[in-house]
């Protein structure tokens, strides 16, 4: 059996691990990178609506269950770069309220341990690591920050301009998406088809081109080039962690590769699987000094599991839309409230545009209207496609369990249904004077069409950070309470998730953390 000791070993190569090592390379210690996947292959089906929507060929190939006892596939990618190499790159700063406790039809979003304010400056940092592009001042909930972005923002099409100029008349207040992407902003005005006559193919799809700023493109693969001191190791599995018999210290990580066992240890170690890989992982991991999990004595490890409300929907339009990328639109005017409603309603925000073989992969209704019996490449020329979330409220009994046969068991109950409910009927109030059909379809093949409304992504919050060992998993460095070398830097940490792309707080997240490392291992 292989092993072998380094400084710090990361356990996942998304987001939280990649951008966490790529800090921590700069101090020249021994890192050992671990990715369950591999890299996602680069070929042609990148691009292919069927390969990515339809067959499912990148996701994990792997049967869970529902608290109901049906069977789901999770929509989970085990690639380098994490579930980021088919994200659709909208990287928001959590709004500062989102810091605070917030009142909800269903409830209490609680508050945050910590302030927007000490997140501030890591978020600046992970929008110039992540290439992103925006305005500042557009968006009317956009907290404030120390500087502007890096780079302009991608310009709107000329249907999506006449659409944001449209809800600009009617008092709202629509923005330029943030988006972290590489362009060639040689003639001022950045357009994705500056570099890819295929940028349509942006939410849910790999990029082709490495265009994308997903984990892999961003700070794997830059870190590898730069510090010899990194190594990466593909296609490891960690099956569990040890401890020492103190139960203090995680004294070995047990990884399967290629069909060997391998040991490995590290004077700190870093969980960043995704927010249901990692308590899974620490679940697999009990021993006699942590029965119920490791770092479970507060029987919080999988709890108040948070995924948004979400839904995927496509309107059509009397007009055609030759739009190529659509995604650079948001409005946030309903995401604290209304004039009409005291509560939180969400975001709206533009999707990729839908593809002839979504349409038909999709269960949607008999066609109406103007395009009674439309081909499918007709349709897709005439939708207009959006994206909408509501903030998921954290409840203990949303959990993620592992049974004693070794099944993985997600129970999930919806919160803030009224709430997404509400925003979909704003859309639709919104699409009228757009010369939009008011009836919206569902693209439940978007999301998975087993939990067609979240699926599994957008995961966050099983295992939240605090002050209080009794009721959290994790110090306010996202340190374990339990374990003294343990640390977590995906989106598991949130003990709320607002209802804005989580992506851009765990980069921050992980960018801080690195920082207490860092001076942790002097």
């Amino acid at each position: 059996m292989r092993e072998d000791h380094y400084d710090v070993i990361v356990i996942g190569s998304g987001p939280g691990g990649g951008s966490l090592t790529s800090r921590l390379a700069k101090t020249g210690k021994r890192i050992l990178l671990l990715e369950r996947g591999d890299y996602l292959p680069r070929s042609q089906d990148n691009w292919s609506s069927k390969t990515v929507f339809v067959d499912g060929a990148y996701q994990a190939k792997e049967t869970w269950y529902g608290g109901d006892g049906r069977t789901f596939s999770p929509a989970l990618h085990y690639y380098v770069g994490g579930n980021s190499k088919v994200y659709g790159a909208a990287l928001f700063r959590m709004r500062e309220r989102d810091f605070g406790e917030v009142r909800h039809v269903d409830g209490l979003s609680p508050a945050w341990p910590v302030s927007y304010a000490e997140f501030e400056p890591y978020y600046a940092q992970a929008e110039a690591l992540f290439a992103v592009h925006g305005q500042r001042g557009e968006d009317p909930n956009e907290p404030w920050s120390s500087a502007p972005y890096d780079h302009p923002p991608v310009s709107h099409e000329p249907r999506i301009q006449k659409l944001s100029d449209d809800w600009g008349k009617l008092g709202l207040n629509p923005f330029h998406l943030p988006l972290g992407i590489k362009l060639d902003e040689r003639d001022g005005k950045p357009t994705p088809t500056s570099i890819c006559i295929r940028c349509d193919a942006f939410d849910g799809f790999p990029c082709l081109l490495n265009g994308k700023a997903d984990a892999q493109v961003m700070t794997v693969d830059p870190t590898l080039a730069r510090h010899d001191n990194v190594t990466l190791l593909v296609n490891a599995y960690v099956s569990t962690l040890e401890t020492d018999p103190s139960g203090r210290t995680v004294s070995a990580v047990n990884v399967t590769r290629e069909g060997r066992a391998e040991r490995y240890s590290a004077d700190v170690v870093v969980v960043a699987c995704g927010a249901l890989s990692s308590a899974l992982l620490l679940l697999r991991s009990a021993n006699s000094a942590h029965p119920n999990g490791l770092a479970n004595g507060s029987d919080q490890v999988g709890r108040n599991y948070m995924r948004h409300t979400m839904s995927v929907l496509m309107a059509l339009s009397k007009e055609v839309n030759d739009t190529v990328f659509q995604k650079t639109l948001a409005v946030s005017d309903f995401y604290f409230e209304s004039k009409d409603w005291e509560f939180p309603m969400g975001l709206i925000q533009m999707c990729a545009k839908t593809h002839p073989e979504q349409i038909r992969g999709e269960e949607f209704p008999k066609w109406t209207g103007f395009l009674p019996d439309a081909p499918f490449d007709m349709v897709a020329r005439h939708s207009m496609d959006f994206w909408l979330q509501s903030e998921d409220l954290p409840h203990p009994d949303n959990r993620v369990m592992l049974g004693h046969d070794g099944r993985v068991v997600l129970d999930v109950r919806e919160t803030n249904r009224k709430a997404h409910d509400r925003l979909r009927g704003k859309l639709e109030d919104l699409l009228r004077p757009g010369g939009l059909y008011t009836y919206l379809f569902e693209r439940s093949l978007y999301l998975g069409k087993d939990i067609p409304l979240s699926g599994t992504a957008h995961q966050a919050g099983t295992l939240r950070f605090g002050t209080d060992p009794k009721a959290s998993v994790l110090d306010l460095n996202c340190k374990a309470h339990e374990l003294d070398n343990l640390y977590v830097t995906d989106a598991s940490f949130f003990p709320s998730i607002g209802a804005v792309n989580p992506t851009l707080t765990i980069i921050a997240n992980a960018l801080r953390v690195a920082d207490h490392i860092a001076e942790r291992l002097g």
